[in-house]
């Protein structure tokens, strides 16, 4: 059998963090969405997207039956328990939106996205707006978590650590001194030569993947993620890192999601919270206008390759497109386009070719290369951006 990750027709409720990936690939807890999933159905997978993203992200079928599962979709023992009992020609929704399909062969997007299925009625976790990965980032790391760990023993935790609980695990490599480690509120999960630096002070949950770092004293509390590859100082509350993104000095995120490639530069900070205490409003893709989060606290969404500048503040709700560069004083506006250059007092257009260079050189610090497939994605997203 196939598994197939499909974008349904709700995927750009979830931009800008789906603007260069699948639904599939967002991270949200320890592991990304298809992730969790291949803990349950050890199959080969594949995405079925949006057409300037297929050729990153190909289908890649055999002629065995395929499950077609909802990209935006976590999975839990009920629903993997319903989708084994489907047969081919079936398939289940929740409040009109397809959550699974079994099929005996390939079928396009348009097509899929036609059918329906029984009712699933039990709670389900589906992502519908980005704010819904920072907000939903607790309860599945503690899934990820036990997933990861099940039948594992973790490496030692140096005594130079106080250690308050017994949720966490730290996998071989990694580097974790004179720190305060706190699990009694949620789990801590500590990659393959991930690093805590002295004095840090970690209240759980939090999830730091492969060599991510946290520097000299930093602060974090809150379900927080860390994808591989991240470095993060100063004060982190609830928010999620994606991969390869930096947040390196003093400063303060909190409630939002970080996409990858990013870089925030030195005392950069957002608001989580009104002054009013009122509910956040946040720009949304799909209606092309601010819509409510029904959220008190709503950070930065930042999609791939942006960058601010140091002392750049972020209003309450800021929504950032791809490759953006951001700097001055004041506070930007709440709505920042894809390859926009500027601040407070205006945007220019950041030019293809300079955010190329960009994010070429950023790769390569990783010996990540930035492929035919990624300047085809620049390429796109460029051309229907209008700063």
């Amino acid at each position: 059998m196939n598994l197939v990750f499909f974008d349904d027709q709700y995927i750009s409720d979830l931009y800008p963090i789906t603007l260069t990936r699948p639904a599939s690939e967002i991270r949200i807890g320890i592991l990304t969405i298809q992730q969790k999933w291949l803990y349950y159905f050890d199959h080969p997978s594949s995405h079925l997207t949006l057409d300037y993203l297929s050729s990153k992200f190909p289908s890649t079928l055999s002629q065995e039956s395929i499950l077609y599962i909802n990209g935006a979709l976590c999975p839990t023992d009920g629903l993997v328990d319903r989708i084994d009992e489907l047969e081919d020609g079936q398939g289940i929704s929740q409040n009109g939106r397809l959550l699974a399909y079994q099929a005996s062969s390939s079928i396009n997007r348009e097509e899929l996205l036609k059918f329906s299925g029984e009712e699933f009625l039990e709670e389900i976790t589906i992502l519908k707006c980005p704010w819904d990965i920072f907000r939903n980032n607790g309860s599945e790391l503690e899934l990820d978590f036990d997933r990861v760990t099940e039948g594992r023993t973790s490496a030692p935790i140096s005594d130079t650590n106080t250690v308050i609980g017994d949720r966490i695990f730290v996998e071989e490599g990694a580097i974790v001194e004179c720190s305060i480690l706190n699990s009694a509120k949620g789990a801590i999960y500590i990659g393959v030569e991930a690093e805590i630096m002295e004095n840090s002070v970690v209240r759980g949950p939090l999830a730091m993947l492969p060599h991510s770092v946290l520097k000299l004293s930093t602060k974090i509390y809150g379900a927080t993620t860390l994808g591989p590859y991240c470095k993060v100082g100063g004060e982190v509350n609830n928010s999620v890192l994606i991969g390869y993104s930096n947040k390196g000095h003093d400063g303060f995120l909190g409630n939002s999601v970080i996409g990858e490639w990013c870089n925030l530069g030195a005392d950069t900070n957002n608001s989580n919270l009104k002054n009013n205490y009122s509910t956040v409003k946040a720009f949304n893709y799909t209606s092309n206008d601010y819509i409510s989060t029904d959220l008190q606290f709503c950070g930065l969404i930042m999609g791939d390759h942006s960058k601010s500048g140091i002392n750049t503040m972020f209003n309450t709700g800021t929504v950032v497109g791809v490759s953006a560069n951001i700097y001055g004083g004041d506070f930007p506006p709440k709505h920042i386009p894809s390859f926009s250059w500027g601040g407070a007092s205006g945007f220019v257009p950041f030019e293809l070719p300079k955010a190329k260079e960009v994010a070429i050189r950023m790769m390569e610090r990783r010996n990540v290369p930035f492929t035919q497939e990624d300047e085809a994605l620049f390429e796109h997203l460029s051309e229907e951006t209008d700063v």
